[in-house]
């Protein structure tokens, strides 16, 4: 078993989604006490954007790869890897501007590679590639509450997040919200005993 840990947020001390994804890796490791977490903090160790060189290679076929183009695919290469070889993946993140992170973002483009992570077909159709994970965990934090109707439309971040992993072959995912971090501490409190809650629920089946 190969728990995937992804942390986005610039705050590392004070970060709530990074202090729930704490209690789901504790938890996972105490149902999992053989199994392996690796961990990805894409705020201290950011992956670069794609670079023209780093596209060339997606297109390249591998015979024709110069030893340039492996160089500017190792990232990416390592990144395919470690979800590949994961069983649980969990990605914490706030949400910036009713978005995520640019540093998960340019993760997002590093796995999202044709013929690696997805094909496309002879009749023109998307294939996803990513078969193994069976569960995955968005741990979000939000200033505001956008659990509210009249919010919900503003959340670019939830609806993008399930379409590209979902788009990349993985159908069971999670959200655990922790909302209203500095305008409602009513919501504040009750999103962080639901995710509490959540997180035990999860484990029950994973």
């Amino acid at each position: 078993m190969q728990l995937l840990r992804i942390d986005s947020s610039t705050r590392i001390q004070d970060s709530h989604s990074r202090k729930v994804a704490d209690e789901f890796q504790i938890q996972w490791q105490s149902n999992h006490p053989t199994g392996r977490v690796v961990k990805r903090d894409l705020a201290q160790n950011p992956p670069p954007h794609l670079s023209d060189l780093t596209i060339q290679g997606f297109y390249t076929p591998e015979e024709a790869k110069t030893p340039e183009l492996k160089q500017a695919l190792q990232l990416s290469d390592e990144l395919i890897a470690e979800i590949k070889a994961s069983d649980t993946v969990i990605i914490s993140l706030p949400m910036y501007n009713f978005g995520i992170p640019s540093s998960l973002k340019a993760y997002i483009d590093h796995i999202s590679r044709v013929n690696q992570t997805f094909e496309i077909t002879e009749q023109g159709e998307f294939k996803p590639l990513i078969s193994n994970v069976k569960h995955l965990v968005f741990i979000t934090s939000s200033g505001a509450v956008f659990s509210n109707p009249q919010m919900q439309a503003m959340d670019y971040m939830t609806p993008y997040l399930k379409t590209i992993f979902g788009f990349l072959g993985i159908s069971s995912m999670d959200v655990l919200a922790i909302e209203g971090t500095s305008m409602d501490p009513t919501a504040f409190e009750a999103s962080k005993q639901l995710a509490s809650q959540k997180i035990g629920e999860i484990m029950a089946t994973i």
